[in-house]
């Protein structure tokens, strides 16, 4: 399947077209086609794979841009798809016309993962989802289950205004 990504700002959705649509539908719109994925999934080589409500995956492994100085994945690389896991699982459980941005976030990077390293899922669950506040884990496995990283994230939710 060809993924469409949003190539200018203007692909992406505006605040208004935002607002009338629930967190599942817009993440799961992204999963199907209906929607663009963000530039970083571009940048970095990921895609979303698969969605519930509260729950989010992630695919992809490190292509050599994204190596640090050592020779392997950039600790960037494993807090981008880490972030993008565990606060599109908080998306996924808001209603039409809510928005949320990450507060904080935390990375703990277990192993390292190369160029060679096959696919990893980056799966992110919601702990809570509030008002006000929402809190997610996420975590990177490898095909074989080894985990490579863990987070936990913390999200502002708040009503998006047109």
């Amino acid at each position: 399947m060809t993924l469409n990504f949003a190539r200018t700002p203007a692909d992406l959705l505006t605040p208004a077209q935002l607002a009338t649509i629930s967190g599942f539908d817009f993440i799961d719109g992204i999963r199907t086609g209906r929607y663009p994925h963000p530039p970083i999934a571009k940048t970095l080589d990921y895609r979303l794979t698969e969605v519930e409500e509260g729950r989010v995956v992630f695919e992809g492994a490190p292509a050599f841009d994204a190596y640090n100085p050592l020779g392997g994945a950039h600790g960037g690389w494993f807090g981008t798809l880490l972030d993008s896991c565990m606060a599109c699982a908080v998306q996924t459980t808001l209603p039409e016309g809510t928005g949320y941005t990450t507060v904080e976030y935390k990375v703990t990077i277990l192993r390292p993962a190369f160029t060679d390293t096959p696919s990893l899922r980056a799966i992110g669950t919601v702990i809570s989802s509030g008002r006000r506040i929402a809190t997610a884990t996420g975590e990177m496995v490898g095909q074989d289950g080894k985990v490579f990283a863990t987070g936990t994230t913390t999200c502002l939710v708040f009503p998006i205004v047109p």
